[in-house]
């Protein structure tokens, strides 16, 4: 039975995952997990890419050790972000991880003195965020950054740990379309852009869409492993676009949500969607596989609730709203006891989850209470009130941006399929099929994983769609429908 390694980057941790086919069912084993920490440095936030690239050669030691044939690799991680390396190949300085605070007030600066805002909606279709490649790489710019100076090569996280091992640089179209460089009618970075970046398209690597056999481990990879030539596939290397294909649909009557750190949710589409209402609501269109367009909305996720739980099992109690916090010394532990809190608060107090208070603040639980003072609603006093505040509002928001779906793109909306470890909320996703009035279909919850190892499946020549790909992924897992309560 052929086996598959998935390598699944999150903005938080990463994990390798062991796919196996048998010609109708894939199963899938967690193989390593780690943690993927932001590194606060010199008053920025980095990742740490060699500590990833080196949990990726652990992973390949284990699959040695346990003597475990693999056809390929694929990689996926979040967008946006790059690093740099020198003619030598090698690594210039850490890269800037997104949330770092000196992108903010980028845009308005770019769109002042380099291309007027709608321009590059036009060439793009991609959603305004200030963490945008385009406004990570300006910002450098001005600020004469020595890494971009020197850089012969720029490539986006998933194609610079392919880089290192492999020695091949590319530029994966799903991930690429995240940067708001690429063009989607031209299917490349956009020459006038880079432009305004003072960028050759020589410093970036060869396109290649997901599918595509990249390379093979390199020689000094196969000796620190002990592994063969293993091919490197590009898969949908933005993590969104391998876990909506893992979205187990039988027709095109839904829209996705891949609900994690961050909450995308959008449809899939034949064509990009670019017009001025799309610009007005500020949609994105990512690149998906087959050439599909991922139309979609960004919206903060379950971050805010992560970074609340973080605060709570801290042992320095952080104030809110000028009280010590009292009951939060009793939090759970367990994170499903502290979603099943939401169920003894009756606090309807609701927060925007895409204010950008929420982005980075130095207390997630102070900038909620900030948000519902000044909007003149009752303060959440117990975990149980800010959880349920979190979740209702994420719902709320959920409906709205369905709304703006329906209303912008002619396809019927009848079910929303959610995928990602949020599908394994019960009360959020109970909430979210109350907020919409129609089923939430959960599942699966390792849909990233799951679609980066199909995608390296089909390049094998053993799927020949994604259609045939969804069959499988339904033959393989089981799905819960939660139905409209409220």
């Amino acid at each position: 039975m052929p086996s598959f390694l998935a390598v699944d980057l999150g903005a938080t941790s990463g994990r390798t995952v062991l796919a196996s086919f048998d010609g109708e069912r894939i199963t899938m084993r967690e193989f390593t997990r780690f943690e993927n920490p932001q590194l606060p440095l010199a008053g920025h936030i980095f990742w740490n890419l060699p500590h990833l690239y080196n949990e990726i050669l652990r992973a390949l030691r284990q699959v040695k050790a346990e003597d475990i044939e693999i056809e390929s690799i694929g990689i996926d991680t979040w967008g946006c972000d790059f690093a740099f390396f020198d003619a030598e190949g090698q690594l210039l300085g850490l890269p800037y991880c997104y949330r770092d605070p000196h992108t903010d007030g980028a845009m308005e600066r770019y769109f002042a003195d380099r291309m007027p805002q709608h321009e590059v909606y036009e060439r793009t279709g991609i959603q305004f965020m200030p963490f945008n490649s385009l406004f990570q790489l300006d910002t450098l710019r001005r600020s004469n950054s020595p890494a971009l100076a020197q850089a012969a090569k720029i490539l986006f996280i998933p194609d610079a740990l392919i880089y290192m091992l492999t020695g091949e640089a590319v530029c994966e179209y799903t991930v690429a379309s995240t940067s708001q460089m690429l063009n989607p009618h031209l299917g490349d970075l956009d020459p006038e852009l880079l432009t305004t970046l003072s960028l050759s398209r020589e410093r970036f690597g060869r396109l290649v869409q997901p599918g595509v056999t990249i390379g093979t481990l390199t020689p000094q990879v196969q000796e620190a492993t002990g592994l063969g030539a293993i091919p490197i596939v590009a898969v949908g290397s933005h993590d969104t676009a391998s876990a909506v294909a893992a979205v187990p649909a039988e027709d095109d009557r839904f829209a996705y949500l891949s609900c994690g750190t961050w909450s995308l949710l959008g449809i899939e589409s034949p064509t990009p969607i670019i017009n001025a209402d799309s610009y007005a609501e500020n949609f994105t269109n990512e690149g998906g596989l087959d050439h599909t367009t991922r139309f979609l909305k960004n919206i903060t996720g379950l971050w805010i609730y992560e970074q609340c739980r973080k605060e709570w099992l801290s042992t320095v109690s952080p104030a809110i709203d000028g009280r010590v916090r009292g009951v939060f010394a009793t939090i759970p532990s367990d994170v499903n006891a502290l979603n099943a809190l939401c169920l003894t608060s009756s606090c309807d107090s609701l927060i925007q989850p895409d204010d950008p208070r929420f982005a980075h603040p130095a207390s997630m639980t102070a900038a909620i209470c900030d948000y519902l003072l000044e909007t003149h609603q009752p303060l959440p006093e117990t975990p149980a009130d800010y959880v349920r505040i979190i979740f209702r509002s994420l719902a709320a928001r959920y409906r709205d941006v369905v709304e703006v779906l329906r209303r912008l793109t002619p396809i019927t909306i009848d079910r929303l399929h959610v995928i990602g470890g949020g599908s394994r909320n019960e009360f959020l996703m109970q909430f979210t099929a109350d907020a919409l009035q129609m089923p939430v279909i959960a599942g699966p919850q390792e849909g990233t994983a799951l679609g980066n190892a199909l995608v390296q499946v089909r390049a094998q020549g053993l799927v020949s769609s994604l259609t045939a790909m969804r069959t499988i992924i339904r033959n393989s897992i089981e799905l819960k429908t939660y139905l409209p309560q409220a």
